[in-house]
């Protein structure tokens, strides 16, 4: 009974902030807002084909350019980007959570500071220092999905971390005092109080992070990794026009799909009323 309060007087909170959503959409909205960006892609891929077909294309497009080996570069490219998502996920949530706390102040900038830096060196040059440290130091395969995958946990950190504290930060302190008020303990108040109002923050974090992680595994072919920046290599390195824009449009194509995807997760697990 005493949730259920709660959870009313936390809505009523939040309407009156003018942070309410409207969920209501028509049937035709609805139809474009989670199919129209899959019916447009789909389109964009019918266009590459057709383009594909009409080129003049040599043994080195057919090569590059065969079904299963872009099938299967695709899916190298996805499961980089889910690995690397996955554990960024269980690495700056937590940390999001506990740089929030009252008695973690003093570790707050530390954790601030790590996000950063992973940020602020480029992502070429960060690979390039996570390959010179694995072959110096053999702590890890410096070839390979290991490299690449620390390179993209590292890129893809900040906006997690900072988006969960955010939205951790923004909750109305009021909702918070009336948990503890209500016999809540702060375990209990985090669950079902700050980290269900930060939920909608905390998903924009992720769904930047995806973003992030499908472009810049475009370079992981570098350390030996797989990915469609393979192709666009091979199109550029060989002067190969079709090969390079069929790589770049899939990439494309790619990040576009998942950022849509992520949206569409995101309006199921934001909370109604938020």
């Amino acid at each position: 009974m005493a949730d259920t309060d709660l959870a009313s007087t936390s809505a009523a909170a939040d309407q009156g902030s003018g942070g309410r959503r409207d969920d209501q959409r028509s049937p035709i909205g609805a139809f474009v807002h989670y199919f129209g960006m899959p019916i447009f892609l789909a389109l964009v891929l019918l266009a590459l084909y057709l383009w594909i077909q009409g080129q003049d294309l040599g043994v080195v497009e057919e090569r590059n350019l065969r079904l299963d080996r872009l099938l299967a570069i695709t899916r190298a490219h996805v499961e980089l980007t889910i690995y690397s998502s996955v554990i960024v996920l269980l690495l700056a949530i937590p940390l999001g959570i506990i740089a929030t706390r009252p008695k973690a102040k003093n570790i707050a900038p530390a954790i601030i500071g790590l996000g950063n830096a992973g940020q602020a060196i480029p992502s070429l040059g960060l690979l390039g220092l996570i390959f010179y440290v694995a072959r110096t130091t053999d702590l890890l395969p410096s070839t390979g999905a290991v490299p690449a995958v620390i390179a993209l946990v590292a890129y893809s950190f900040l906006p997690i971390l900072r988006n969960t504290m955010v939205g951790l930060q923004q909750v109305d302190a009021f909702v918070l005092e009336a948990g503890r008020g209500m016999g809540m303990s702060n375990a209990r108040v985090l669950r079902k109080l700050e980290l269900p109002l930060a939920v909608p923050v905390i998903l924009a974090g992720i769904r930047t992070a995806l973003v992030l992680n499908v472009g810049t595994a475009t370079i992981v072919f570098l350390t030996g990794g797989d990915g469609l920046g393979r192709v666009i290599f091979s199109g550029f390195q060989l002067q190969r026009t079709t090969v390079l824009v069929t790589g770049s449009v899939l990439v494309a194509v790619l990040a576009l799909l998942i950022d849509h995807i992520a949206g569409v997760i995101e309006d199921v697990l934001t909370p109604k009323g938020l």
